[in-house]
Order: structure tokens, then C-alpha cells, then sequence
């Protein structure tokens, strides 16, 4: 009897090391990765993206946690955007799927496969389904502070049984946020312009190599060096990495003709600067204030004007605010059109053209000291309204001497 007891104590024994062994087996099983995919043409794809992959294959279940969901059919979407109003959605959706759409879309992905311990992957996991709940799905979207590069990083820090180390020995100098918008926004030239017009000189300010995570690549490198530590003890954050949907362009060809890369900002401003001058410098020999002219000038620069200022007072970015393109583009050239063009009809002497002229050469003089990083072909636009301001002066002073 002692020896059957003694048999029935080892088969108990025995089978319970065999389910903690399939238990562990199936949590070994379940992987966790940060996805990073490649730049798109769309300028709100430039930057990138990111998202997280959960895998259970004993369960058959690959799904993917996408926190860049949102919709152009929203209501008001363009002033909800430009305010700062913009709702982005947490979105899951199938493996298979996500990797259809980037690869239609020929953008590669690449995997970086998460060292957790099962806590921490169970911990992650109901992290992310409670953030899907419908009353939790949704937040405000910023680019800059939290985008779907930060919200992924924030909860798998936040699962973590210890802390993340970051290794930011790679980085020699500090950079702003205009600098990483610049490094990604290369070849597509318009985008950079309209960018740099809506952002201010608080984007100018050198910020932080956390902050600097806000963009999925920056994230995806730093995710790469990085280790977990707890209680003394260290461990990768990252255990594989690797391309898992490669769209990388090995054909040589010569690229396809781009006219928007022919006429740049620069370009089309010296066009325009060009163009002003010859008709100033024909106005003034004919004596012609060219009215016509100072109306689609001023005009179309008084709206600029108003629409800095209105993403200065109202939008909720941060790095709108204190633009110093308003010495260029202000709304007073809108609000004083009227007798801007009378005075230039009727050959009249127009203070706003004295005032106009005055901080205009000021602004051009000390631009390399303004700090704000504006783009070069703001100069030519600010010569032109300098040259037509100073031509109806001269017309002025011509009639009445």
C-alpha cells in the first residue's frame, strides 16, 4: 500500500511539471513586437508608422494594434486639424491585413521582436484591450507629443517589471523638432514649405531624445539599444529583429519626371520676384501704380497673414505659436487692401506703404538673426511686396515734386 502511495504521489508530481511545462510552453509561444513601416507619399505617411503585433499561435491569433486610425469623412476634419482637435483611434485589425495594405502600398515593415516576461506580456496584452474598449479607444491626437510612435512606447513601458534604459550614445548633438520634420519631408519640397509656414519658433527649440521618439524610425533605433532592467539584473528589450514585408526599390531606372520637383518654392518665389520686378520697373517709367497687381499681392498675403495668426490664437500646437513669418505675411495686408489699391489708383501717399517698407527691410537685414529657421524662399516673396510698397512711394514722390 505504502508503494502504490508512493507511485500515485510521483504520477501527480509528474503530471503537474507536464502542465506547468505546456503552460510555459504557450506563454514562450505568444510574441510581441513593435512594427515600424516605412515612409509613404501621402504627407500625413512621411514620417512613418508604428504599431504593435501580438501573436498567439496556439490560439491562432495575429493581431495587430494600430493607434493611427482616423477619418477625412469626420466632420470639420481640416479646422479640427488645424486647431488641434484631431481624434486618432485605436484600431485592431488581423495580421494579414495590415500586411496587404503596406504592401500594396510597397512601404516595408520591419519586426522587432520584444524580450517579455510572461507577466509582462500578459500585463501589455490587457493594456491594449482595455485601451480598445469604445469609451477608451479614442484620444487627442498631437503630432509632436503623442502620435502613434508615443502611445506604443508608453504602454510597453508601462508593462515593463522595472524600467527601460535607453542608449542615446549615438546622438552627438541636439536637434528640434523642424530638424527631424526636415530630415523626413527631403524630396518633397512643398510639404516642407507648407510645414515651415504653419509652425513657429518654438519648433526651433532643441528638445529632448525622448521627444525625439515621436518619430516611428527614431523609436524603432532606440527601441533597438535599449535593455530592461530589474533588481540589478539586465536584459535586451529587443530579442529579433528583422524585415518582415521588404518594398526596398532595387530597380535602377531613372526616376520619373516630377513637375512638382521642377517648381519648387525657391524657384516659383524667384519666378514671382522676377516677374514684380519687371513690372515695377515698367510701372514706375510709365507712371502706373499697377493696382491690379498690389491687389493679388497683398491679397493673397493678407490671407497667409490670417491664416498664421489664426493657428497662433487658436490651435492648440504648440510649436504654432510666435511665428515670425507675420512680419511677411500679416493680416493688416488684407485688412488695409482697400486703400492700399486706392492710394496706388489715385497716386496717393499710403502710410501702410511707408510702415510696410520699414519692416520689411528690417525683416530681410536681420533675417539670418531671426530665431526661427525660415525657409529662403520667404525672401523673394518679402522683396515683392518691399518692391511694390517702394514703387508707389516713388510714383507718389515723383507727382508731387
Amino acid at each position: 500500500m505504502r508503494k502504490i502511495k508512493i507511485l500515485f504521489v510521483l504520477f501527480l508530481f509528474c503530471f503537474s511539471a507536464q502542465a506547468n511545462q505546456t503552460k510555459d510552453t504557450t506563454n514562450d509561444s505568444v510574441r510581441i513586437s513593435l512594427l515600424t513601416c516605412a515612409p509613404g507619399e501621402e504627407i500625413y505617411s512621411l514620417f512613418g508608422h508604428t504599431a504593435i503585433r501580438y501573436e498567439e499561435p496556439a490560439k491562432g491569433i495575429d493581431y495587430v494594434f494600430n493607434y493611427g486610425l482616423f477619418s477625412f469623412n469626420t466632420p470639420n476634419f481640416i479646422l479640427r486639424f488645424a486647431l488641434g482637435e484631431t481624434d486618432y483611434i485605436l484600431g485592431v485589425t488581423s495580421y494579414d491585413r495590415f500586411a496587404a495594405e503596406y504592401d500594396y502600398e510597397e512601404r516595408s515593415v520591419w519586426q522587432q521582436t520584444l524580450n517579455l516576461l510572461p507577466e509582462e506580456k500578459g500585463k501589455l496584452l490587457y493594456l491594449l484591450e482595455e485601451n480598445c474598449r469604445p469609451e477608451n479607444r479614442t484620444y487627442r491626437y498631437n503630432f509632436f507629443y503623442d502620435n502613434c510612435a508615443t502611445r506604443p512606447r508608453d504602454k510597453i513601458e508601462e508593462s515593463i517589471e522595472g524600467k527601460i534604459s535607453y542608449d542615446f550614445s549615438d546622438r552627438n548633438h541636439t536637434k528640434s523638432f523642424r530638424d527631424i520634420v526636415h530630415q523626413y519631408t527631403k524630396g518633397h519640397p512643398w510639404s516642407q514649405f507648407g510645414i515651415d509656414f504653419c509652425i513657429g519658433s518654438e519648433a526651433d527649440r532643441p528638445i529632448t531624445n525622448r521627444q525625439m521618439m515621436f518619430v516611428p524610425f527614431y523609436l524603432k533605433n532606440d527601441f533597438q539599444r535599449a535593455k530592461i532592467i530589474n533588481n540589478g539584473k539586465e536584459r535586451k528589450l529587443v530579442s529579433d529583429s528583422r524585415i518582415i514585408i521588404d518594398c526596398e526599390d532595387t530597380d535602377s531606372s531613372p526616376t520619373k519626371f516630377d513637375i512638382m520637383n521642377l517648381l519648387t518654392p525657391m524657384r516659383c518665389a524667384l519666378l514671382l520676384f522676377i516677374i514684380v520686378t519687371i513690372a515695377t520697373i515698367y510701372g514706375i517709367r510709365k507712371k502706373k501704380g499697377l493696382w491690379g497687381l498690389d491687389l493679388a499681392l497683398f491679397g493673397t498675403a493678407g490671407i497667409a497673414g490670417c491664416v498664421i495668426t489664426f493657428l497662433a490664437l487658436f490651435s492648440q500646437h504648440p510649436a504654432v505659436s510666435h511665428n515670425y513669418l507675420l512680419f511677411v505675411f500679416q493680416p493688416g495686408h488684407l485688412i488695409f487692401l482697400p486703400i492700399i489699391v486706392n492710394a496706388a489708383r489715385k497716386g496717393r501717399k499710403c502710410w501702410y506703404n511707408v510702415a510696410n517698407c520699414v519692416v520689411l527691410t528690417l525683416f530681410i537685414v536681420l533675417f539670418p538673426l531671426i530665431p526661427q529657421r525660415i525657409d529662403l524662399a520667404v525672401v523673394p516673396l518679402a522683396l515683392c511686396l518691399l518692391i511694390r510698397s517702394a514703387s508707389n512711394l516713388i510714383l507718389t514722390y515723383k507727382k508731387t515734386k
